[in-house]
């Protein structure tokens, strides 16, 4: 007999309350919806995911076109929108949004929330973050960063096999409605390069092709690719003549002969790098990430790696690539090439001694010397920027695109958020302006005493003679401005929340499989908990005396398909930068939860 009282019964897990979507707000309105104000009831019986994105950030694009297939595979019952919410203070204007839409081919409705009134009620912190809606109107899930493409078409499909059961989903049309095509010889070109022959050649990013122009820089010669590039940027001439081609959106480099107009891909493998992949190898069998630009210097092909932070190099001899720069990371730091930290790298150009670096995200220009060495010529971080000429350790730039050298030594900045053309003389350290009025500069090329200046959003090249002086501009600074978090003093506790999709498990099998990197703007904000480590969860002492900064945090998770009976489970990489601004306050919160990837329901 047994004396041993039953067990009890386990109490069933409570339920996590489902949360009801808030409206949609911005300001600016909406984009591709045929000029008709759209509302959450709008979208009732469809699966909805915001979008939340911005247009300067790379990690934002490769997630449009993450999420291509799949909203062409459920257009009858999933609507994708997005939500527009700025960084910059360019990004904040209506009509650069538009622009933004169009130059990225976004084909479903964006809501212009240009105050992050949305992005408040739906307590985002970082670009891109994507939140799924069932056709109920609840919220099921939200993920940031990239990588999650196909989680969310795993949800996506299971909502709508509930939602079919419970006649609670509806078929039929989209709302999104695409704007009348215009007609011109460029599209949101990108970038340019002066050809032996007098020509220029430009990417003509939205059209995905490469135009001859005739050397008046308006009658078009021939176009060149037919389906083969998609959104191309970065050009550079090579010693024979032929013209490597950063082939974004491919991640891939391609040659283009002029003499014969064949194409060529010379490196990556047409997917898209991640963490774990290999750095280095034969170029056509490793996978690059948006290459933004590309310069030929000390006999090799550099290239600016905007979806990494990085600068790469392919050896035309060696027919190889690998890391030249850069750790993935994504700020400003300088120092030993391995050491480095960049932020979206978009324009290179080639003197002598030095590759300048045009660095987007921290709205800096840098530069690499001979003994691989990164150094900062203009910029401090991530969150400031704005128009200011002067001495370069105060000067500011506003997200430049372009850099190109000149004769005396110093180099022309196309900096794009400003509408301007800049200068930076490392001989004095002054930083000046030499024109303004232009409408999103992206690169220039120098001609004899003129240079030609890519406008990118007036689609066309637009001449101008170096000026002697330079345009005096009134001085402008901003700081990207987010609500800051406010949180106790002494000791926060840091959560990275991250679920693995359904069918899938963390990849344990050649150990850790998340990662975490902790740092802090001005680094002595943190008296301990920076660094790395594999857990996703931190402990982090905060410096009494420091009331005010931003966290920077950027985690990492790798989920395998959980089927035993597989032997190579496909694998996916899940992974988010996010600068989150702090203020430190007698009531504020002692944890600090990001998510990564989770379900709310």
């Amino acid at each position: 007999m047994n004396d041993a009282a039953p067990a009890p019964t386990p109490a069933p897990a409570p339920r996590r309350a489902r949360v009801r979507a808030p409206e949609l707000v911005g300001k600016g309105g909406w984009i591709n919806t045929g000029g008709k104000d759209l509302k959450l009831a709008d979208f009732r019986g469809r699966i909805l995911i915001l979008d939340f994105w911005t247009f300067c950030c790379i990690n934002c694009l490769h997630v449009l076109d993450e999420l291509r297939d799949l909203e062409e595979k459920h257009r009858d019952t999933l609507v994708i929108v997005g939500v527009h919410s700025p960084k910059f203070v360019h990004e904040a204007e209506h009509q650069a949004v538009v622009d933004a839409v169009e130059r990225y081919e976004v084909h479903h409705p964006v809501l212009d929330d240009p105050e992050l009134a949305t992005w408040k009620q739906y307590a985002v912190r970082a670009w891109p973050t994507l939140v799924v809606i069932d056709p109920e109107g609840y919220i099921v899930a939200q993920h940031a960063g990239e990588g999650h493409a196909n989680a969310i078409r795993t949800l996506v499909e299971e909502l709508e096999a509930e939602h079919e059961a419970k006649g609670t989903l509806r078929r039929g049309d989209g709302p999104y409605v695409p704007p009348e095509p215009v007609a011109t010889d460029l599209r949101f070109p990108g970038k340019a390069v002066l050809l032996a022959s007098g020509n220029f050649l430009v990417s003509d990013t939205t059209r995905h092709q490469l135009v001859e122009l005739a050397p008046d820089g308006e009658t078009v010669v021939r176009r060149i690719g037919d389906g083969e590039f998609r959104e191309p940027q970065g050009l550079t001439l090579l010693p024979d003549g032929k013209v490597v081609v950063a082939d974004t959106v491919n991640h891939a480099l391609r040659v283009f002969d002029p003499a014969t107009g064949a194409t060529e891909r010379i490196a990556g493998t047409g997917k898209q790098w991640w963490q774990g992949s290999p750095t280095s190898g034969p170029a056509l069998d490793v996978d690059l990430s948006s290459p933004w630009d590309v310069a030929w210097w000390q006999g090799r092909v550099w290239i600016a790696m905007a979806g990494v932070h990085q600068l790469w190099t392919y050896d035309p001899q060696t027919g190889t690539v690998e890391v030249a720069a850069g750790t993935t990371n994504e700020g400003l730091v300088d120092g030993p090439a391995a050491e480095a930290w960049f932020a979206q790298p978009s324009g290179l150009a080639a003197t002598g001694d030095r590759l300048w670096i045009a660095d987007s995200e921290t709205s800096a220009l840098r530069w690499i010397d001979t003994e691989g060495v990164v150094h900062t010529a203009v910029g401090t971080g991530l969150f400031d920027f704005g128009h200011r000429d002067g001495a370069a350790g105060q000067a500011l730039l506003q997200h430049p695109l372009g850099v190109t050298a000149l004769p005396d030594g110093s180099v022309a900045i196309s900096d794009t958020y400003n509408h301007a053309l800049r200068r930076f003389d490392p001989a004095s350290g002054e930083v000046t302006t030499l024109a303004t009025d232009l409408r999103e500069p992206s690169d220039a090329v120098l001609v004899g005493d003129e240079i030609v200046v890519v406008e990118s959003a007036r689609h066309r090249l637009t001449r101008l003679r170096l000026p002697e002086e330079a345009v005096q501009v009134e001085a402008v600074a901003h700081r990207t401005r987010r609500e800051a978090t406010e949180i106790a003093p002494g000791r926060l506790r840091l959560d990275v929340v991250f679920q693995a999709p359904t069918g899938q498990k963390l990849d344990e099998r050649y150990g850790p499989s998340t990662r975490l990197l902790v740092s802090s703007t001005p680094p002595g904000l943190l008296l301990g908990g920076e660094g790395t480590g594999t857990d996703l969860f931190r402990e982090l002492d905060l410096d009494p005396e420091i009331t005010e900064g931003v966290l920077h945090v950027s985690a990492m998770a790798a989920s395998c398909d959980d089927d035993p009976a597989n032997e190579y489970p496909a694998c996916h990489v899940h992974q988010q930068d996010w600068g989150v601004p702090v203020k430190v306050t007698a009531d504020g919160v002692a944890r600090l939860p990001l998510i990564l990837a989770g379900m709310d329901a």
